[in-house]
């Protein structure tokens, strides 16, 4: 838990103390900034989650916040959506460790959608090197097994339905690797009975409309999260593009239909 909430002090937006602020306050004045290895690591992930995604999953979008507000019940104004796109793109960034540069001002970065499952896949870790064999992490929904229970048996978890509250999806068997899922499970609005959820894309700046959610199973949560955002940003590509990654998955879209390899797993 320590370093989990040294994690949490080292990257977090809403902290004014965090590293991440001090790179965004320099980010606004489209300076540059020296980062440390793991910082460094984080971005080299990043980059190429940016690059496999043909620039879907990017870490400089997090600045469409401005614009979203998922409490006002109210959809924004295109010019103010396509204000902040002007800021968007990792290739707006010059990466050369350990240099981080901004080309435009205004930017930011946000972490947020791979710290989180590196923090899962650290506990984990430092849980084997005490010794642990049995067990398994959970940090919002982003899991990460140490090893089965004690007497072999696999961890029963389910995921929820996107749309029925209560519901289950689907429930898997695992005795070893991590889960992570991507969908508009909380954070959204309906407006004109339209839903607008919180995963935006960052070309267009505004929500997925095709895909409800997606499940991914990886050796590693930092793999399965970011998988399971890609296959929701990709939209209707999702399924194609999660069966050409060949991690297990599942999805189900918008509209009910669901598909994916870990569908067919027997309970």
């Amino acid at each position: 838990m320590d370093d989990v909430y040294r994690l949490e002090a080292k990257y977090s937006r809403y902290r004014a103390d965090s590293f991440l602020s001090d790179i965004n306050r320099v980010a606004a004045q489209s300076g540059s900034i020296p980062v440390d290895d793991e910082t460094a690591g984080l971005l080299d992930y990043a980059a190429t989650c940016y690059q496999q995604s043909d620039g879907l999953f990017d870490i400089t979008s997090g600045i469409l916040r401005r614009a979203w507000n998922f409490k006002s019940g109210e959809v924004p104004p295109q010019e103010t959506i396509r204000a902040l796109l002007e800021k968007i793109g990792w290739h707006k960034i010059r990466w050369q460790r350990p240099v981080l540069a901004f080309t435009v001002a205004g930017m930011e970065i946000d972490l947020g959608g791979v710290v989180k499952e590196y923090a899962v896949d650290r506990a984990a870790a430092l849980c084997r090197d005490a010794g642990i064999e049995h067990g398994l992490i959970n940090l919002g929904g982003d899991i990460k097994i140490i090893g089965p229970h004690g007497d072999g048996s696999p961890w029963r978890i389910a995921i929820r339905h996107p749309r029925i509250p209560g519901g289950i999806l689907h429930t898997l068997l695992l005795h070893s690797g991590a889960l992570a899922s991507s969908g508009d499970y909380e954070r959204c609005i309906t407006v004109n009975g339209i839903r607008y959820g919180h995963v935006l894309n960052p070309k267009t700046g505004w929500p997925v409309n095709y895909m409800a959610a997606v499940s991914v199973i990886g050796e590693f949560c930092v793999v399965a999260g970011s998988a399971s955002t890609i296959g929701m940003l990709k939209g209707e590509d999702g399924p194609q593009w999660l069966s050409e990654l060949g991690l297990p998955h599942l999805w189900v879209n918008v509209q009910g239909e669901s598909g994916g390899p870990l569908l067919q797993q027997a309970i």
